[in-house]
């Protein structure tokens, strides 16, 4: 035993998984110092040091040393952690908290406010006209409402499944994606194909040329443009073979999806196939028994499968039009227009090929009429070194 200062008699005796524990707390790198030191003490007090010894070594009080010995004596383990302070005394009393926390989960209606859902300021507005609270500020409700933690600014949304046959329909759908159709495998020409459109792509033509992406600068884009009409994208994807259809149609209909069914159903392997299961939901394309009876009747080897009502997200072809919803048509930039399919300004078609180099002068208009409104504003267009374009891709 370490010399110096007399007998404590909190005895400590550590068990095996204790002091690896401690030990291990005293190695690791990112542990709080205060933690490090306790667990120091402990280690030390376990192999014989007194209290004064360890003070000196580690460079601490005496009744430090004394403080970490007896609370480990104690409690264990547990004794080494801080214990909760009581701080200053609380401004509001426990019950004014509590009632704001329930006027927040309350909606504004409820309590004649014409909002839709609260926002700090103004839960703030209701407590001081209700005369709860004579004054209290929005980090004060901010710190009450985060304690459980409640944010009545934001919501989200849900919808009830209303067909009847949810659970059975949506099970078929899943067990086509493992290939398995009413409880057999599918055969291994069998395919599975998930259909659905992606209605009214706009073609917006640009008054002033898309610049691309610079130092220090985000790719710009003029925010005013023209309208060239709008278009629909029909896709049939194949689940297992990762293969896509797809073609741009003026709008939706029983006559166009029909060509996607044509166009796919005229391709092999699916012509000769076995089964090809098309997975659509209950637009108005391919909805009832209609939409049954008149594509299995142009296709013996075709079966419809609907999914269930309010169920698109479990086509798979969504996933597939997410990406081309943020990688393609976010920003949305066309130089044709599909009522034409020419370009969509006599000048726009300047944007198809990279301008010369210009000193700092103003992006090239790409629209005589979107030009003419920026002439009657004072603000100048951004002035970069080039030009860039951007075009929707047609499938």
């Amino acid at each position: 035993m370490a010399g110096g200062g007399g007998r404590s008699p909190f005895q400590i005796t550590l068990r095996a998984s204790e002091r690896r524990f401690l030990k291990a707390l005293t190695r690791q790198p990112t542990a709080e110092h205060r933690q490090v030191i306790r667990a120091r003490i402990v280690l030390l007090a376990a192999a014989g040091w007194t209290n004064a010894a360890i003070a000196r070594r580690l460079g601490l009080a005496v009744n430090t040393a004394g403080k970490w010995r007896k609370r480990f004596f104690a409690e264990g383990l547990d004794g080494l952690r801080d214990r909760k302070r009581p701080g200053r005394p609380r401004a509001f009393p426990a019950a004014v908290v509590t009632t704001c926390k329930a006027i927040a989960c309350e909606l504004p209606v409820t309590r004649g406010v014409p909002l839709g859902r609260w926002s700090l300021a103004e839960l703030r507005t209701e407590l001081l006209a209700t005369g709860l609270v004579a004054d209290v500020s929005t980090t004060t409700l901010w710190r009450w409402l985060e304690e459980d933690p409640i944010k009545p600014w934001q919501h989200r949304s849900w919808i009830f499944p209303r067909d009847p046959d949810f659970a059975a329909k949506a099970g078929v759908v899943l067990d086509l994606y493992d290939r398995v159709f009413q409880g057999q495998e599918l055969e291994p020409d069998a395919y599975v194909v998930s259909a659905d459109e992606k209605t009214s792509i706009q073609a917006r033509c640009r008054c002033h040329a898309t610049l691309p992406p610079g130092a220090a600068r985000a790719m710009r884009v003029e925010h005013e443009y023209e309208r060239g009409g709008a278009l629909a994208y029909l896709t049939a994807w194949d689940v297992h073979q990762a293969k896509l259809f797809g073609r741009c149609e003026p709008a939706t209909g029983i006559a166009p999806f029909g060509r996607l069914v044509e166009e796919v159903m005229t391709t092999q392997p699916y012509a000769s196939a076995t089964r090809v299961f098309w997975v659509v939901d209950n637009g108005s394309s391919h909805r009832g028994q209609a939409s049954v009876e008149r594509l299995e009747g142009a296709w013996p080897n075709l079966r419809l499968i609907h999914l269930p009502i309010h169920a698109s997200w479990l086509n798979q072809v969504e996933i597939y039009f997410s990406v081309v919803q943020r990688k393609v048509l976010t920003p949305t930039t066309s130089l044709i227009s599909p009522r034409s399919s020419v370009a969509c300004s006599a000048s726009s078609a300047a944007t198809s090929r990279p301008p010369p180099r210009s000193t700092g002068a103003s992006p090239a208009r790409t629209s005589p009429s979107c030009s003419a409104d920026w002439a009657t504003t004072n603000t100048a267009p951004p002035q970069h070194d080039h030009h860039a374009r951007t075009s929707i891709r047609q499938h």
